[in-house]
């Protein structure tokens, strides 16, 4: 679509092949057409230009602003520098070594170390059997940990609900400052004797 209407506005035929533009038409259209791919190829998208053609041509039509400056007319786009996330991978420093690694053993090599080579197959199932009862158990036995520490965890938990507050001293200052003196209850007994004898 933009190379259709690049050829519209500009009258040239354009043609692009691979990383190859090959432009035919008028010369000044030519000028034209160069000056568009160079910014395509320094990563400016052709619809800026085309419309800035297509306001250009406009403006030709007029013949009043035959002789006027057309900037204030023609779009001004702002270059935006859109950061783009790049993954930065660290690749970790390995020590030069200039002996190759040591050969990993076969699969024969492995089964003639633990003598299972020579085996007969009711020996290997009986040793494949073997070696499940004993995941097995230790799976159980795993779970007994976690069933067990679990428990002491909530034991130790109700012991530490359970403990008192430490009690606190009672201040005996403030114990005097709330009981009555001697002067306020004898005009307390005094008050009542009157009461009584009235």
């Amino acid at each position: 679509m933009t190379l259709k209407a690049l050829e519209l506005l500009t009258n040239c035929y354009i043609l692009v092949q691979g990383s190859t533009v090959c432009v035919m038409g008028n010369f000044k259209q030519l000028k034209i057409v160069r000056r568009i791919v160079q910014d395509c190829m320094s990563n400016v998208h052709p619809i800026y230009h085309i419309k800035e053609l297509m306001i250009k041509r406009e403006l030709s039509k007029r013949p009043e602003l035959a002789e006027e400056n057309w900037d204030r007319f023609l779009p001004q786009f702002q270059k935006r520098n859109v950061k783009r996330k790049t993954k930065t991978v660290k690749k970790e420093e390995k020590e030069y070594n200039p002996f190759p690694p040591e050969q990993k053993p076969r699969k024969i090599d492995m089964q003639l170390e633990t003598g299972e080579y020579f085996m007969d197959d009711t020996q290997k199932q009986k040793k494949k059997k073997k070696k499940l009862v004993e995941e097995k158990e230790e799976i159980v036995e795993n779970k007994k940990n976690e069933r067990i520490k679990e428990r002491n965890e909530k034991k130790e938990d109700k012991k530490n609900r359970l403990i008192a507050p430490e009690e606190k001293e009672i201040n005996k200052k403030n114990e005097r400052i709330n009981e009555p003196t001697l002067d306020e209850l004898k005009e307390k007994f005094l008050n009542k004797k009157r009461k009584n004898k009235e």
